[in-house]
């Protein structure tokens, strides 16, 4: 008798049990800013470049909106969201003046090597060593995560520059990569993503690879609105072109957009059921930049002294409160996937990717 009532509870509580299931299902949004120099993140604008009319075209202007005294006002002022929000209730990696070190495992120090070891967990110098559009042998993240039943049909990837669907291998994975100048293609489009459509061919874009990043941020905003993709990957591509060309003034200007539109992203996910108290961010950058000689910030690659070392930045569920890093550590890009895959739910394939999780929730 006391077994028939205990199976007859068991039925009656199985739906409670799967709904708090659920909820503890952790989503992820990854994010990528292309080429951000670690120096700007932690001390905002650059004393030997703000003022420079070879890379500023209006200084006073450039002043006005981002100049402080001290590095913690630059930095405020550049990316107030993260340094007002962020520092508070996640964690700022790479502060290397104060001995946290972010670098990358692969030796290229440039974009499609960087992202291939972000979204993998590996490095690959002897295959990934160009920015050719070439489909990625290797297995990223995303696609692991689709492959997976749980997971099936609610991972999304945006990103602003055209070869992304190269490096998430869009064809094999099955993943749907929404990139470079490319526009909505679902059948029920929302209103918000007819008119994205219907802008994106009118605004031209400095470059021709690249798009504007409000493009690449509002369709994946609405993706998630619309489909509540559990694993979303969103990469950010104006402050490498920016500083490609030298703009100083538009590299900083991207970086403080950049900040606002993850803002945004952040409080919709605060707001909306889905993932509420239930989403996991993590941001990084393919790569570095130079500083020495200054004409270096431009760019990067293995040439480039310290165009390997990078930041990383993560809040949101199950991430302890540290702030700004201020202690001796050394992590790696290649920790991104890993961390990831295990706040997923999934398996780690110490075969497949070399990377170890962060410890994210340790105090």
């Amino acid at each position: 008798m006391k077994n028939r009532i205990l199976i007859i509870l068991v039925f009656l509580l199985l739906p409670l049990f799967n709904t708090l299931a659920q909820d503890k299902n952790t989503k992820v949004v990854l994010i990528t800013l292309d080429g951000l120099r670690w120096q700007d993140l932690f001390t905002g604008a650059d004393s030997l470049l703000v003022s420079n009319t070879e890379y500023v075209q209006d200084t006073i202007d450039l002043k006005e909106k981002f100049w402080k005294e001290s590095p913690i006002a630059r930095r405020e002022a550049l990316m107030p969201f993260f340094w007002t929000e962020v520092a508070k209730m996640g964690q700022i990696h790479g502060n290397r003046m104060l001995g946290s070190k972010v670098d990358l495992t692969n030796e290229m120090w440039f974009s499609y090597p960087g992202y291939n070891e972000i979204l993998t967990g590996k490095a690959d110098d002897a295959r990934i060593d160009s920015n050719d559009k070439t489909p990625n042998p290797n297995t990223t993240i995303l696609e692991i995560a689709n492959n997976d039943q749980k997971y099936k049909g609610k991972v999304a990837a945006f990103g602003s520059w055209d070869v992304f669907p190269f490096i998430v291998n869009e064809e094999r994975s099955g993943v749907p990569v929404n990139a470079g100048f490319e526009l909505a293609q679902e059948n029920d489009l929302s209103e918000r993503e007819i008119f994205l459509n219907e802008m994106q061919p009118k605004v031209p874009s400095p470059w021709s690879t690249v798009r504007l990043d409000a493009f690449t941020h509002y369709y994946a905003l609405e993706k998630m609105k619309k489909d509540h993709p559990k694993l979303v990957y969103i990469a950010y591509g104006e402050t490498d072109d920016f500083a490609h060309d030298g703009d100083y003034d538009a590299y900083l200007q991207s970086a403080h957009a950049t900040d606002t539109m993850i803002n945004e992203l952040w409080n919709f996910t605060q707001s909306d059921p889905f993932y509420k108290k239930n989403t996991l961010f993590i941001i990084t950058t393919d790569h570095g930049r130079g500083t020495d000689p200054l004409e270096t910030w431009k760019g990067h690659g293995s040439d480039v002294k310290g165009a390997g070392s990078v930041w990383m930045v993560l809040f949101g569920k199950d991430v302890s409160p540290k702030g700004e890093v201020k202690q001796q550590e050394q992590l790696y890009s290649d920790q991104v996937a890993p961390t990831v895959l295990k706040m997923l739910g999934l398996n780690v394939d110490p075969n497949q990717i070399k990377g170890k999780p962060l410890d994210i929730s340790k105090k």
